[in-house]
């Protein structure tokens, strides 16, 4: 009996623990996206793709791409924004476990599987500043695709930063239908090496 509840008080410690590390990552990282209108624009964004990609009218679904673009841009330009704001966050709070599993305080525990967060947000930045500007020669169709693939990617890196890898991976999974191995392959060339130089694999 002393076994058990010794070992329902540290799973309950744990938890308590876990709990209060996922908030103070929470509140840092909403701190600084507070400050821009990302996650609105992403909505609007994805909305109007959906639009765009069921309109049967050719001409109706130009005026709907054209009007896209300034969502786009906006968007390209809030991300760089808000990923040059957070570069000034100190190392100490940025770095991301790359162990499997959500333990607290392992960024400082084992040091030596983390990354930088602020050099991931960097290489998002600039993926999707490169997707929102594709030339000409390229469908709208695959250019909202790829960019919808690099959003979502960098979605997947705020809920790494304040869960873990499994629970950002199985939220892609449960909301989008989409894996991450599958997701990683599915945004720019330039973006996967750099993302996997930065975060691994």
């Amino acid at each position: 009996m002393d076994i058990l509840i010794l070992a329902m008080l540290a799973a309950t410690g744990f938890w308590l623990l876990r709990s209060g590390w996922q908030r103070r990552r929470i509140s840092l990282l909403g701190s600084y996206l507070g400050k821009y209108q990302i996650e609105k624009l992403m909505e609007s964004l994805t909305g109007g793709y959906l639009r765009a990609l069921g309109e049967s009218d050719p001409e109706r679904r130009e005026q709907i791409w054209h009007l896209l673009e300034s969502t786009e841009e906006k968007l390209s330009n809030q991300f760089a924004s808000f990923a040059a704001d957070f570069s000034k966050v100190d190392g100490i709070h940025a770095r991301v476990s790359t162990l499997a599993v959500a333990i607290p305080y392992a960024d400082k525990i084992f040091p030596q599987a983390t990354f930088d967060l602020r050099k991931l947000f960097a290489v998002h930045a600039q993926g999707i500043s490169r997707a929102a500007s594709a030339n000409a020669a390229q469908s709208r169709k695959s250019r909202a695709f790829t960019l919808s693939a690099e959003l979502l990617l960098m979605q997947h890196s705020c809920h790494w930063f304040c869960k873990s890898k499994a629970v950002a991976s199985a939220r892609l999974l449960v909301r989008h239908q989409t894996p991450y191995a599958q997701l990683l392959a599915s945004v720019a060339p330039e973006t996967a090496r750099a993302y996997q130089a930065v975060a691994g694999g």
